[in-house]
């Protein structure tokens, strides 16, 4: 039996759909590496907004012992992060949402991420 042309195109076209989402099922990260992921991000942004504008009166001290704060305080971080995240799993990738507050009467912070073949993406993030 022969194949006419578009047969073989749709065949074609149906494999590679068939390996791009079984490779996006495979590949979708799980809500653990997004965690490691999300405070990965929360750290670079607490020592870049934060501890950079520590108060200057004692030189670098103060910078330098926020740093180590932040480095020191990822456990903790991942588990209020683990707290505040919805996953919305869509088998071929996951849709994390996180509404991150620490303390009252500090500013809080949401945040929309994508994750697909073992990488995130965020694609929204406000502060509240």
């Amino acid at each position: 039996m022969k194949l006419k042309p578009w047969e073989i195109s749709i065949l074609i076209s149906s494999i590679a759909v068939l390996g791009v989402g079984s490779a996006m099922a495979i590949t979708n990260p799980r809500r653990q590496a997004y965690q490691t992921y999300a405070a990965e991000k929360m750290s670079v942004y607490i020592k870049e907004e934060v501890c950079a504008d520590a108060p200057k009166t004692l030189g670098d001290f103060l910078e330098r012992q926020c740093n180590k704060l932040v480095d020191s305080g990822q456990k903790p971080l991942q588990e209020m992060i683990a707290e505040s995240t919805e996953r919305h799993n869509y088998f071929l990738f996951s849709i994390y949402e996180t509404n991150l507050s620490v303390m009252t009467g500090l500013p809080s912070y949401q945040f929309k991420t994508i994750g697909a073949f073992q990488n995130f993406w965020t694609y929204e993030s406000q502060k509240q």
